[in-house]
């Protein structure tokens, strides 16, 4: 039986803790014959290299992480590699309409109104294939709520939260509503709420898409690896047969 490990960054957040227990509970309800684990690469515990090399039979990675990066090039990587080289790691969770879906009514909940103008407020990331994976999102959120929505920043990344609203407030809406490109609660959700906008949505959090998102990311991660394994097989056993039938050179 194959293991689903979900590996998300790690957070200080008691809060944003408890929330990412309570995602992985519900994830373990929605499959309940697969054997799920939860782990972080810093921070949190337990850590990511400490549960995998004691984890039986294959293991599927599935990063709780809403775009490329870092974390998810290098970092996870680089763990899996030193610790479970077999292992196979899976795609980040976003862009995907799912979490388009979840947004909006994350937002729908805050009160969001028609003449919105709406920022995704995101952590932000050094890594420009990143900030392009966070674009991407605002681009499925615009289609979801037939409105324009622009990608912004907490962090690292331009336009930063604070540019994104400057700029905002220069035009005809007569508010501006926050997406939460986040998990959970925890530092940069704080940062977002304390931004000026007048509704912040909620972070992703616990819900039933987020879970659906995880099962589909692991499906095509052993799909995946499995389509590889015979591409390869099948590559191996046609060079054989290739060396083993004679050549007729009468």
């Amino acid at each position: 039986m194959t293991t689903l490990v979900l590996a998300g960054h790690g957070t200080r957040s008691e809060r944003g803790e408890e929330t990412l227990a309570r995602l992985r509970d519900l994830i373990r309800r929605t499959r309940p014959g697969t054997r799920v684990e939860q782990a972080f690469l810093e921070i949190s515990s337990p850590l990511l290299a400490d549960v995998l090399p004691g984890l039986p039979g294959p293991v599927v990675v599935v990063p709780l992480l809403l775009a490329g990066g870092y974390h998810v090039h290098i970092d996870l990587p680089s763990v899996v590699a030193a610790t479970r080289p077999d292992a196979v790691v899976a795609a980040p969770l976003g862009p995907h309409p799912l979490l388009a879906a979840i947004l909006a009514r994350r937002l729908a909940g805050a009160g969001l109104r028609v003449a919105d103008s709406v920022i995704l407020g995101a952590a932000g990331s050094s890594d420009p294939a990143a900030r392009a994976d966070v674009r991407a999102a605002a681009r499925l959120l615009a289609v979801r709520l037939s409105r324009p929505v622009t990608a912004a920043f907490a962090a690292t990344g331009t336009p930063s939260v604070g540019e994104a609203l400057e700029r905002l407030r220069s035009g005809p809406s007569p508010r501006i509503a926050m997406a939460s490109y986040l998990l959970a609660p925890g530092f940069f959700q704080d940062r977002l709420e304390s931004s000026g906008a007048d509704l912040v949505g909620a972070p992703l959090g616990v819900d039933a898409d987020l879970a659906a998102l995880v099962w589909t990311r692991f499906d095509q991660a052993r799909w995946d690896s499995s389509l590889s394994s015979r591409t390869i097989s099948s590559a191996l056993s046609s060079r054989e047969g290739t060396k083993s039938t004679p050549t007729n050179i009468s």
